[in-house]
């Protein structure tokens, strides 16, 4: 186990050096000053197009199966979640308070990336082996780049097929049980805990199957009311830690500014090592240039690509603009980062529940539990819809039969793994599916722009309402 945590680690640095961040960052600055900044002046009409005040009759005849709103909710229960709640306490661990500086670059340049990701995803809908219209990065290079560029969306569907897996997912949540519930309740110690583990791996097995045997239609019902209840709650209990540890906030956020350019805080003392980090965990948490949630924008009810990705767009704002910062917040103000916990080795998830249970004692840390049971089951659901429709475009019926009963049985194997090893893989497979996303959509690029000139001229005369 030990080496295989050493190789993949090793992959994970190579495949996340310089090249993929210059092409994830440098690529979302091209797409900020190519869009003429159209994603951040118009981010009230994206509001006003999510809660469905424009053009409800012109989308109702669009192509599609769910609403703008159900779209987005779709795309944050994959990015909500763990990648906010344990992601953020991940960079902290690795990188100190300047990783999350660059988390925020990352979501800043990543919300004109899903404007022209979600806009692709829309414009270029293709069909599936079924017949039915999809959307996503593989059906953006296949109909929008043509087939000679096939290699690049079957490499897309490789990455996202296990890149979605739900190891991490379970994995920490099992943790939080584990260590918030289970420990102090006498129902596991730290050396003997794989008999509750697994019961926990049984049990969500359970309950994912059965949510998942409905299809979209279940999955969208679930996570349009599961996910908005939950960030407002996370929220909520956010500012009970910012109020409690006021007189600390104002220095926790000057030392995320302090420490974005002092490499002091990671092992070897390279500035570039807390960028990586930064905008490693920036993608894990808003997945811009990913392709993932390319995938949920996709099935949106429009015929209006640019409204869509202006929809796309509410993404990072929220999940790591809000909510990252709030969690990061949190930790830094309560001093949990430096205390024996962060010492003795707790990291992930359980360092963030911690902080909530050092401000709110005796009930912080069953919040935290109670919110990321919920987040993430709902990122587990949604990655299931990721990487089947990925597997439906490499192998068709066949493929994606083996691979739901192959996601299911890895919730499983996820309330049981160690948690570097999972993170590792998972940061390659994201790598893997950031490539060819990221390619497609500068080479499209054009397209975008066409889109959105011809879109926004129209809503100037009135046309577009």
């Amino acid at each position: 186990m030990e080496n295989a945590e050493v190789i993949l680690a090793n992959i994970a640095a190579f495949m996340w050096g310089v090249p993929l961040v210059i092409l994830l960052v440098g690529g979302g600055i091209f797409f900020v000053f190519h869009s003429h900044f159209r994603p951040y002046r118009y981010l009230k009409h994206a509001l006003d197009i999510t809660l469905g005040k424009y053009s409800q009759q012109s989308d109702e005849k669009g192509q599609g199966d769910i609403s703008h709103f159900q779209a987005l909710m779709l795309a944050l229960s994959g990015t909500l979640g763990l990648g906010n709640i344990a992601g953020v306490a991940v960079a902290l661990t690795l990188g100190g308070a300047g990783a999350i500086f660059w988390m925020w670059v990352t979501a800043l340049v990543g919300i004109a990336t899903k404007f022209y990701t979600a806009t692709l995803a829309v414009k270029y809908r293709g069909y599936d082996y079924q017949g039915h219209l999809q959307g996503g990065p593989m059906y953006v290079i296949r109909e929008g780049l043509g087939k000679k560029w096939l290699p690049l969306a079957w490499l897309f569907c490789i990455g996202g097929m296990f890149g979605a897996l739900p190891i991490f997912q379970i994995n920490q949540l099992v943790q939080v049980l584990r260590d918030l519930i289970a420990i102090p309740q006498g129902l596991a110690t730290n050396e003997q805990h794989f008999t509750f583990d697994l019961t926990i791996g049984l049990i969500l097995f359970s309950t994912i199957t059965w949510i998942v045997m409905g299809k979209l239609s279940r999955l969208t019902a679930i996570t349009s009311r599961v996910v908005p209840f939950m960030v407002v709650l996370y929220l909520l209990m956010t500012l009970v830690v910012l109020f409690t540890y006021a007189a600390q906030v104002p220095q926790a956020f000057l030392s995320i500014f302090a420490n974005a350019f002092d490499g002091s805080s990671v092992a070897g003392g390279v500035i570039g090592a807390i960028i990586l980090i930064g905008v490693q965990r920036g993608a894990f948490s808003n997945e811009a240039g990913i392709g993932t949630e390319s995938m949920a924008h996709g099935a949106a009810k429009t015929n209006e690509p640019i409204r869509e990705g202006l929809v796309a767009t509410l993404g990072p704002i929220v999940d790591t603009l809000l909510v990252c910062t709030c969690t990061a917040l949190a930790i830094l103000a309560t001093g949990i980062l430096d205390s024996t916990l962060a010492q003795q080795g707790i990291s992930g998830v359980s360092l963030t529940a911690f902080a909530f249970e050092q401000a709110m004692p005796n009930i912080g840390g069953y919040l935290v539990a109670l919110v990321v049971f919920f987040l993430s089951t709902s990122t587990v659901l949604t990655f299931w819809y990721y990487g089947s429709k990925c597997a439906a475009f490499l192998g068709g019926v066949i493929l994606e039969k083996f691979y739901v009963w192959f996601y299911l049985s890895l919730i499983i194997v996820g309330s049981i793994s160690s948690l570097n090893l999972v993170i590792n893989f998972i940061d390659i497979m994201y790598a893997t599916m950031a490539i060819p996303t990221m390619i497609s959509t500068v080479l499209l690029a054009k397209k975008v722009k066409l889109e959105a000139d011809h879109y926004f001229t129209q809503l100037k005369m009135g046309i577009k309402h």
